[in-house]
């Protein structure tokens, strides 16, 4: 049976959402009335009275006054005897149901209410969230790339250099490949996960750690700068799980658009903070997190265990750390685990793999240069690396932050293109990874005085005209575009955020607005900042497009041509490492010093 219902906006102008729902409950055989905007509340509850309805849907839009307003209104019902004969709900984009209901209003409803919800609402059904909650599933970017070349030269030139890699590394391993080949092969997850013992790991696992990861297991010692959780920080870590995990409804960023992916990276050095800081970009859109590693960690033979806070940013990996991050996660964020340089390359693959991440990190070019580990064992590393990402089904992007050391663009793909070749000839699924930022290369050469589209779209156009696959810029986008003000960093990765997404990529990498200013861990509210920049960014433009002048493929095919020149180079070498140490993939000048850590500890099988 149809209710009569009377809508009024207690507002000078704003009826439009009364508008819709009017339309709403017309249309579901109920009878309405709509009032004119600016009508004082006296009037409003004399048509109550007048009209006999059934129920009364009011709407606050101006915040100004919002309590005292609607608290007026509720006493001139109560006076006018009709509070008790009729349901009486609030919207609004001033109206909280916590406030409406601390004021005597049967419901009341906040900005994103559906018309649904309000039909529902005067029908006395349960108001359902069905149709509003985002229902979000992960998503595989890898899905329909077939890793074709469409550059012939480029592509024959990286199947000789990926035969002269593997020819080169078959037969050697590492301290880092020995351990991983023990946590693959020993190390019982579901025994680890029972606390039962594992001797046969534990047999051989501190033998091959270095100095810190040995005495631990040997004395209990931890690092310096770590320590374990107290048994009460613990507990309250798994009430406030419980507490959120009941209330967590997650967000959608990409507007009409399925594309990109959007990633938020956390590492403040405690996994406690890290899970809060993972909740955070869940609750506000993020569709995956990346987890990011501490810089002692990566140039330290083996790994502690324990679930341990560290004092420096970037939080220390171990299978307890791993495993509460894990269960903290959401069903549909995608979760990847950093690999892609330091001594424990392989065994954070193998431990990513069997603790459930998505998604890994491995790239022996940027990881031998900007990152302090020696060439020579980085490549032995990141092979069997490879080969654990694809047992454990984990793709894995093709990082190329030595741009910000100065390396140039073309140099940098190089690289890239060569560490994805060597993958998919293994049988793994790499995501190549632009730097899409304000780099060093060009604010020495100029591409970017005038806007910042072109020289970003240039390396996605190069790469598009290379190879068929993935692409996930980053990393994060916007870098050294940002500022100390959270506006205007906000701003400019919701610019690069809106770019990424009209030159369709796969996926990006987001900064929190004062990821490079804050001088310790990242905050929770710069985190929300970006993810609602980039929202609003995605919602402005939509399906629309961003066009770069002709200069973006100008710059493209000059990125092709260098990517070219540097494969002949390093074919003629006739070894991948001493090119590295030549400096044909980013040289000492440009500001590429090939690592140390790890160095004359290959050896040959």
């Amino acid at each position: 049976m149809g209710k009569r219902v009377l809508l009024a906006p207690l507002d000078p102008v704003h009826d439009i959402g009364l508008k819709m729902i009017k339309r709403g409950l017309d249309e579901a055989q109920h009878e309405t009335i709509l009032l004119p905007p600016d009508l004082p509340p006296e009037e409003i509850v004399r048509e109550i009275v007048d009209k006999k309805v059934d129920t009364v849907l009011l709407s606050r839009t101006l915040g100004y006054g919002v309590a005292e307003v609607l608290a007026k209104f509720v006493d001139l019902a109560d006076a006018a005897g009709v509070r008790e004969k009729v349901t009486l709900g609030i919207g609004g984009m001033a109206i909280r149901p916590e406030l409406a209901a601390e004021l005597g209003f049967d419901a009341g409803f906040g900005p994103g209410t559906t018309v649904e919800q309000a039909v529902a609402f005067v029908e006395g059904r349960e108001l359902s969230t069905e149709g509003v909650q985002v229902k979000k599933t992960k998503q595989d970017m890898t899905a329909g790339y077939s890793y074709q070349y469409r550059h012939s030269n480029i592509g024959s030139l990286l199947e000789v250099i990926s035969k002269m890699i593997l020819a080169w590394v078959e037969n050697k391993t590492s301290p880092g490949v020995e351990r991983a080949k023990v946590r693959d092969e020993l190390w019982d997850i579901n025994r680890w996960l029972n606390r039962q013992e594992n001797k046969e790991f534990m047999a051989e696992y501190p033998k091959l750690c270095g100095e810190i990861p040995r005495k631990y297991y040997e004395t209990g010692e931890l690092h310096p700068k770590t320590r374990r959780f107290t048994p009460e920080e613990v507990k309250g870590l798994e009430r406030y799980l419980e507490d959120v995990k009941a209330r967590m409804s997650v967000q959608k960023l990409q507007h009409t658009r399925k594309k990109p992916i959007v990633f938020n990276q956390y590492g403040t050095g405690c996994p406690y903070l890290d899970i809060g800081h993972v909740q955070v970009s869940e609750a506000w859109g993020a569709d995956g997190v990346v987890h990011f590693d501490p810089s002692w960690g990566a140039r330290t033979e083996g790994f502690l265990d324990g679930f341990l806070t560290h004092q420096e940013d970037g939080t220390v990996i171990t299978p307890a750390n791993l495993n509460r991050i894990h269960g903290a996660l959401q069903e549909s964020t995608l979760w990847q685990v950093r690999a892609h340089r330091g001594l424990n390359t392989p065994e954070t693959v193998v431990l990513a793999g069997k603790i459930g991440a998505d998604l890994t990190k491995i790239n022996f070019c940027y990881g031998a240069l900007g990152a302090g580990t020696d060439p020579e064992r980085l490549l032995v590393d990141a092979y069997h690396s490879m080969k654990y990402a694809i047992k454990y089904n984990m793709p894995f992007d093709v990082v190329t932050n030595e741009e910000l050391c100065g390396v140039p663009a073309y140099k940098a793909f190089a690289g890239m293109l060569i560490v994805a070749d060597l993958a998919v000839r293994l049988g793994a699924k790499p995501i190549l990874q632009p730097l899409f930022c304000y780099s060093p290369e060009v604010m020495i050469s100029g591409q970017m005085e005038d806007n910042y589209i072109d020289f970003n779209a240039a390396k996605i156009f190069a790469l598009r005209s290379i190879v068929d696959a993935p692409i996930w810029p980053g990393a994060p986008i916007g870098f050294l575009t940002h500022s100390e003000d959270r506006v205007q960093s906000s701003m400019t990765t919701a610019l690069h955020a809106c770019l990424a997404s009209a030159l369709e990529v796969d996926a990006i990498s987001i900064a929190s607005s004062d990821e490079a200013y804050s001088g310790g861990p990242i905050s929770v509210p710069s985190k929300i900042d970006t993810l609602r920049a980039t929202m609003e960014g995605f919602r402005f433009f939509g399906q629309a497009g961003i066009a770069p002048t002709k200069k973006a493929e100008e710059w493209s095919q000059d990125i092709v041509a260098g990517i070219e020149k540097v494969l002949q180079e390093v074919l003629q070498t006739g070894d991948f490492v001493q090119a590295i140490y030549a400096g044909l993939l980013g040289s000492r000048e440009e500001g590429a010093y090939p690592g140390r850590a790890g160095r004359g500890t290959v050896t040959t099988i």
